[in-house]
């Protein structure tokens, strides 16, 4: 588990406190042995799994739907879609439910960890690669308390096409 992290402002040699860094805080998540953040402000609530409906002809990253409250909600296995070692559903796995882009979507994830408080000076920029490796959708990365942090971008994570794929399942 990841901990809060606590922020001091620093003070100057002359007394005065130096302007203060934006904080925002992020859900920590486990993909495999990878840690993820996601910003807290998407998160709707945390549930446990449940085998959702199945949808024929579906990318096989989108496990089917779920039926929350009167929505109907896509189901997004982030363990597929980022391409990690497959993971079995057990007692562990739960579903993030996010609104990203006024959509209800959930994020089937292997568990969730800790809420932790990052300053935007502590989210580094991530590696950029030629070729085959995708990191569009990292916002960038984090250290706390020795372990990296993947800061994801939902809303960048899924294509147009995806999303416009998700808000049909959602429609229906």
């Amino acid at each position: 588990m990841l901990p809060i992290s606590s922020l001091r402002s620093r003070s100057s040699r002359h007394g005065a406190q130096a302007p203060a860094v934006p904080v925002s805080k992020f859900l920590t998540f486990r993909l495999g042995q990878e840690v993820y953040a996601i910003d807290i402000l998407c998160v709707q609530e945390i549930r446990s799994y449940e085998a959702p409906t199945h949808l024929a002809h579906a990318p096989e990253f989108i496990k089917g739907v779920i039926h929350l409250r009167g929505v109907i909600v896509p189901m997004v296995d982030l363990r597929v879609k980022l391409r990690c070692a497959e993971a079995s559903y057990n007692e562990f796995t739960v579903v993030i439910v996010l609104k990203v882009d006024g959509m209800l979507l959930g994020a089937v994830v292997d568990a969730v960890a800790d809420v932790v408080a990052l300053a935007d000076d502590a989210i580094k920029p991530a590696p950029r690669f030629q070729g085959a490796v995708d990191t569009a959708f990292v916002r960038g990365m984090a250290q706390v308390e020795g372990q990296m942090l993947i800061v994801v971008d939902i809303a960048k994570l899924l294509s147009a096409e995806e999303m416009g794929l998700l808000q049909q399942t959602q429609d229906r």
